[in-house]
Parts: structure tokens; sequence; C-alpha cells
């Protein structure tokens, strides 16, 4: 019996584990766009790339949701250093 008991919890920390392991990795995954008229549902804090060529070269700009107003999500853009693809 305390061998069937202690196989459940590990089985279920380890699904736990894996489950915790995915959301970090999709949090973390990067998004890009070609025309910043395609995000539609930007949150305060989520960065997005939108590579339409307005940025020199070598460089990518980027949206961040800033802050919450009564119109909504406000946008910030800047010029970022593009990271290569690995």
């Amino acid at each position: 019996m305390k061998e069937a008991a202690m196989l459940r919890r590990g089985l279920v920390a380890l699904v736990g584990i894996a489950a915790l392991g995915a959301m970090v990795h999709s949090a973390a995954a990067e998004q890009s766009f070609m025309r910043e008229g395609d995000i539609v549902d930007l949150r305060v804090g989520q960065r997005v790339f939108v590579d339409d060529g307005s940025c020199p070269a070598g460089q990518i700009k980027q949206v961040v949701g800033s802050k919450l107003s009564e119109n909504g999500v406000v946008r910030t853009r800047s010029c970022v250093p593009r990271l290569a693809k690995k």
C-alpha cells in the first residue's frame, strides 16, 4: 500500500512539473507580426515584435502594452536590436 501511494505522489508531481514547464514555455514564446494592425489582443506587459521595415537595418519594432487606460491598453513602440534565431 505504501509503495502505491508513493508511486501515485511521484506521478502527480511529475505531471505537475511537466504542466508548469509547458506553461512557462508558451508564455516565453515570442510573437512576431508583419503589420502592427495584425495585433488585436495586446495585454499589459506583453511584448510583440513587428517586422514592418520601419526600423533601421538590424533592428525590429517592439510593441509593448504599457498601461491600461479607459480606451484599452496603451501601446509603446520602440526599435530594438534584432536577435538572430538559433
